[in-house]
């Protein structure tokens, strides 16, 4: 869910995969394989998405699925991340279609 999160937020602020990838100081393939959930995100690399996009870490971190789920608490940040992730996906899409 992570890696959905990282694309979304790309995708809704209109920056093209390979000037994040600059940006981050990683490849445009790497940051390809990391948004189709073919590799781990770093911390380190949370963070400089983090510092890039003006969010703080933590708040990318709520859509990390690795964090235990056995929690009634986590369940439901799980369920929380998928339904904002899909309103991400839906204001894209319209702005995708309005352009």
């Amino acid at each position: 869910m992570l890696n959905e999160a990282l694309k979304q937020i790309r995708v809704f602020h209109q920056i093209k995969q390979v000037e994040l990838a600059d940006k981050l100081g990683i490849s445009k393939s790497y940051l390809s394989e990391i948004e189709s959930n073919k590799k781990p995100v770093s911390m380190d690399l949370l963070e400089k998405y983090a510092e890039y996009f003006s969010v703080p870490a933590s708040s990318l971190m709520m859509f990390s699925e690795n964090m235990d789920a056995a929690k009634k608490s986590d369940r439901l940040r799980l369920k929380c991340a998928s339904k904002i992730i899909k309103a991400m996906e839906w204001i894209s899409a319209r702005h995708d279609a309005k352009a």
